[in-house]
């Protein structure tokens, strides 16, 4: 007697076509989130002033900062290099 191969495991082809979609799922959501992040765009001139505004950083209290930088180029034995390229050596 002849059974068709899906008699054999009946939970099989269930399992494959959830892997197929989940797969498709999968590469439909990829696909979405690189086509929003390609159509990201720079600000431009006259959005970069509200950007530029003190309530907008993330350190809240300068002198604090400060204090934090003060305490970070002591460890590390150099001092510059903190939102800049470089590292305080003289190297860019």
């Amino acid at each position: 007697m002849h059974f068709p191969s899906h008699a054999t495991r009946p939970g099989q082809p269930m399992a494959r076509r959830l892997l197929r979609a989940a797969s498709a799922g999968a590469l439909i959501a990829l696909g979405l989130l690189a086509s929003g992040c390609s159509s990201f765009q720079p600000p431009q001139p006259w959005e970069k002033g509200t950007l530029a505004r003190k309530d907008m950083t993330f350190e809240t209290d300068p002198l604090d900062q400060r204090f934090v930088q003060h305490i970070y180029f002591s460890k590390e034995a150099a001092s510059g290099g903190y939102g800049v390229g470089g590292g305080g050596c003289g190297c860019n």
